[in-house]
């Protein structure tokens, strides 16, 4: 009976073991299913820790995107990984979307809608469920701050006006922007997202920080109240 331990790192053949390999000659020389290799650190019985990289990228059809979205519970299932591991992997491409959004300006200027979902889609874009960001600007349309007012479920999140304004009163904007995604990937939006809208307009008027604009979120894609003419009609009712 061969010994189960032969499945980790360090009984592999030299050219075989990823983690010598990003030691002698670099990070980019190793594969996807590499690099999660590194991170299970040993495989099963009858499987390599590269093998299990490679059954969670095909299972993911090598999307870096779709595996960001995979769960404790999800990544667990997979033959080798238990909840620690899938633990490390999730943390790992957390870890890796936090570098991305701080290599961002920390007060980049505001001049279209793709300026705002530049800066909200990498909150969102690997959701399983819904959240409501606010964008605070000042008079030169410069991010002051980003808050999330409300997190819910998979269809919709609950919104209140005075959370959307709190922050924006206590750091006293100029203007802001709100955005929320759809995890579905429709981009439609709903009488409930354009009643929103108006009793957002109505409020920013009342306190003087104009609502600028209303993003709907995907994972690739996003719809600007204000570039389809949304924020106008919105404007032309009173809130009910």
């Amino acid at each position: 009976m061969k010994n189960s331990k032969k499945s980790g790192i360090k009984a592999w053949a030299d050219v075989d073991r990823p983690r010598e390999r990003l030691l002698l000659q670099g990070r980019r020389t190793l594969t996807d299913a590499e690099l999660i290799a590194i991170l299970l650190g040993s495989g099963y019985k009858s499987g390599t820790a590269v093998d299990v990289g490679r059954q969670i990228l095909h299972h993911y059809d090598h999307d870096l995107a779709k595996l960001g979205k995979a769960g404790m519970k999800e990544l667990s299932l997979f033959k080798g990984v238990g909840t620690a591991k899938a633990a490390t992997i999730i943390a790992a491409l957390e870890l890796g979307r936090r570098r991305k959004e701080q290599e961002r300006p920390q007060h980049p200027r505001i001049v279209s809608s793709k300026d705002a979902y530049a800066i909200l889609h990498p909150e969102m874009s690997d959701l399983a469920h819904e959240e409501f960001w606010v964008l605070l600007l000042n008079r030169a349309h410069r991010v002051m701050a980003k808050h999330v007012v409300s997190r819910g479920g998979q269809a919709m999140t609950y919104v209140d006006p005075k959370e959307v304004f709190k922050q924006a009163l206590i750091q006293n904007a100029a203007a802001l922007i709100v955005g929320h995604n759809h995890p579905s990937g429709n981009l439609s939006v709903s009488n409930a997202d354009m009643m929103l809208t108006k009793r957002l307009l109505h409020t920013g008027k009342l306190l003087g920080m104009p609502l600028l604009d209303h993003l709907i979120i995907t994972d690739h894609h996003f719809l600007s109240f204000a570039d389809e003419g949304l924020l106008d009609a919105c404007g032309e009712e009173s809130p009910i």
